[in-house]
């Protein structure tokens, strides 16, 4: 847990908030068109595509999927953890309390309403978010992120991150590994240890190296962002950090390919379709970047004037909705790499500057930003989760561990 100042409390829990909403704002823009083509895609809403949230094959309008329940989860299992580490004094058993949130979201799969716990004192159906009725249904998710929860592996953190395969799913590399981590840039601890804690747990459901290592690089850049760093900043110290682990090549030239087709003049779907489908963790991650760059980098700034955030003059977008729409639009996993790229951009503009006219139409947008507020009071607060005096989060919402 980080001591801070007011200020810098203020500006870490906007961006925290921008993370998980604008990542929820980019999973239900997708949502409705992943499984489609670019020519389909064009010939059903226009030449430009989708140009705001649109309604999915039941006729309802901003839907989140499987990328945001996981999100979610992941959070509340770091929430956990962290409650156990501040209330008991007692580390190293991060890995296997995040995994337990897991389950509980395989519950959210597999059954039609929170099930009821299995004994007196069952952790794993603990707390509230499990409570919540609204997750209790599927929307597409990945196979590998549910076998491998099947299989109770827990990494170790004492293990080497050296581009071994991990023994579940050890050929997978899908992007369950990625949509689901960028929480794991926000605690405040820095690039590395992130980089590390998102790698291991993408280690319980996938084993390929460029899965875990894209779990990693994703949280990584949102550590830094959280920082100070400018987007691109983040992206390039981030490829710095990754030339550390064996094995990073495949995302490490993933991540480069984005970066240099950001400068590449005028962004286009079909730039973006060059970087690959999305539908493995190297290429959603890179889609994400790159049209999170081509409309925020190195050009735009946060507070200066015309820059970042004020509407084009000729489209009337702002910066963020374009990379939003350039996400989204394209052949490939459109929902989940419109996530990852509103939990950049939402972490770089914080969520004051997320527009309100897609805000407002998100499913459980007001969990989610109840979520995200706990997790910044947690890790950026300075405040005693379990004191006797206030009970500020009570054991029923966190159960202790």
């Amino acid at each position: 847990m980080i001591r801070e100042s007011w200020d810098e409390t203020a500006a870490r829990r906007a961006r925290i908030r921008g993370c998980f909403l604008g990542g929820a704002i980019g999973d239900a823009l997708g949502n409705p068109i992943e499984f489609l083509s670019l020519d389909r895609i064009r010939e059903t809403y226009g030449p430009e595509g989708i140009t705001a949230l649109v309604p999915d094959s039941d006729g309802v309008i901003g839907r989140i999927t499987d990328d945001t329940q996981m999100t979610m989860f992941t959070a509340e299992g770091m929430i956990r953890a962290c409650a156990r580490s501040t209330a008991k004094g007692i580390g190293g058993a991060e890995i296997a309390i995040v995994r337990h949130s897991y389950l509980r979201w395989l519950d959210t799969q597999n059954h039609p309403a929170p099930p009821p716990p299995r004994q007196d004192q069952d952790l794993v159906r603990s707390g509230w978010l499990r409570e919540q009725q609204w997750l209790y249904v599927r929307r597409a998710p990945g196979g590998a992120c549910l076998s491998g929860l099947a299989q109770e592996h827990i990494p170790s953190s004492s293990d080497p991150l050296d581009g071994t395969p991990g023994p579940v799913n050890t050929n997978s590399k899908g992007c369950g590994t990625v949509m689901r981590s960028a929480p794991f840039g926000l605690i405040g601890t820095g690039a590395r240890e992130s980089f590390e804690f998102a790698a291991r747990c993408a280690q319980i459901t996938h084993g390929h190296p460029t899965g875990y290592y894209a779990a990693g690089a994703l949280a990584a850049i949102i550590a830094l962002i959280l920082d100070g760093d400018s987007l691109e900043g983040a992206v390039l110290r981030t490829l710095e950090l990754l030339g550390r682990y064996p094995g990073h090549e495949e995302t490490s030239a993933a991540l480069r390919k984005a970066v240099d087709l950001a400068a590449q003049g005028e962004p286009t779907p079909e730039k973006t379709e060059s970087l690959g489908g999305g539908w493995v963790a190297e290429e959603a991650l890179a889609i994400a970047v790159y049209c999170a760059l081509a409309h925020t980098a190195p050009r735009r700034s946060l507070y200066s004037k015309g820059g970042g955030t004020g509407y084009d003059p000729k489209w009337r977008r702002t910066p963020f909705q374009k990379a939003m729409l350039l996400s989204v639009n394209h052949s490939g996993d459109s929902d989940s790499t419109g996530s990852i790229c509103g939990n950049l951009l939402g972490a770089h503009y914080g969520d004051l500057r997320l527009p309100p006219m897609w805000l407002t139409q998100i499913e459980g947008r007001g969990t989610i930003a109840e979520l995200a507020d706990d997790f910044s009071s947690v890790f950026h607060q300075s405040i005693e989760m379990y004191e006797f005096d206030g009970m500020v989060f009570p054991r029923s919402r966190y159960p202790l561990y």
